[in-house]
C-alpha cells in the first residue's frame, strides 16, 4: 500500500492536507504529525510521499527539513507552506525537496502537485519560480529535469504561434496528445497556461 505522511502544526491544516490527498490518492495510507521530532521518527518508515511544514515546534524550518532528508532520502518531500522570506525559501529549495505548494492553493493545486511529484516531477509555484531565476539560474536546474523531450518540443512550437493541431502536424501526433503534453508543461512550470508556460521555459532558457 503507499503511503504519505503529512507534518503540520495546526490540526485543521493536517486534516485538510489529508482530505487533499485523499482525493486524488484514495488507497494511500495517510499518517499525521505536529512537529519536526516526530517527523523525523516516522519518516524513517519511508513513506511514499511526505508533505511537510516549515514552521513546527522542534527545529528551525531549514535544520527541520535537512534532518528530514537526512532520515527518509528517498522519499519526495513537498512543502506546504505561507513563508515569503524569500532567502528561506531558495535555502530550502537548495537541500533536494520536491517542490513547495502555498497554504492557500486549492484543492486541485494541491492535486496537480501532488502527481506531479509522484511522477518524479518538481512542482514550483509562480512566485518561488521567479525567485529562483533571479539567483544565478537555479531556475534553469531545477526546472529542466521536469520537462520531457516531447514537452520542450511542443512547448518549442507553442511558443512560435502553433495551435495544437499545427503542433500535431509537425510532430507527427494527434491533436489530443499535443494537448496533453501542453498540459504536462504547464503544469511542470508551475503555469497558469500556455502563454505563462513559454515565458518561464524561456526565462529558464529551456526553449
Amino acid at each position: 500500500m503507499q503511503s504519505c505522511l503529512i507534518a503540520d502544526d495546526h490540526a485543521m491544516m493536517r486534516e485538510a492536507l489529508a482530505g487533499a490527498v485523499a482525493l486524488g490518492w484514495p488507497d494511500a495510507a495517510i499518517a499525521t504529525v505536529g512537529d519536526f521530532p516526530s517527523l523525523w521518527t516516522a519518516a524513517a518508515a519511508r513513506p511514499d510521499l511526505i508533505l511537510s511544514d516549515l514552521s513546527m515546534p522542534g527545529a528551525a524550518p531549514a535544520a527541520g527539513i535537512a534532518r528530514l532528508r537526512e532520515n527518509a532520502p528517498g522519499s519526495p518531500v513537498l512543502v506546504v507552506t505561507g513563508s515569503e522570506d524569500d532567502a528561506l525559501l531558495l535555502e530550502i529549495l537548495a537541500l533536494g525537496i520536491a517542490g513547495f505548494a502555498p497554504k492557500t492553493a486549492s484543492s486541485a493545486v494541491f492535486d496537480a502537485a501532488i502527481r506531479l511529484v509522484l511522477a518524479g516531477g518538481r512542482y514550483l509555484p509562480p512566485r518561488l519560480a521567479e525567485l529562483a531565476g533571479a539567483d544565478g539560474g537555479i531556475a534553469a536546474a531545477a526546472l529542466a529535469p521536469r520537462l520531457t523531450e516531447r514537452q520542450t518540443g511542443v512547448l518549442r512550437l507553442i511558443a512560435q504561434g502553433l495551435s495544437n493541431k499545427e503542433v500535431a502536424r509537425e510532430l507527427d501526433l494527434s491533436p489530443a496528445t499535443v494537448k496533453a503534453h501542453a498540459a504536462a508543461a504547464i503544469a511542470a512550470l508551475g503555469a497558469a497556461n500556455r502563454t505563462e508556460a513559454v515565458f518561464r521555459a524561456r526565462a529558464a532558457r529551456l526553449i
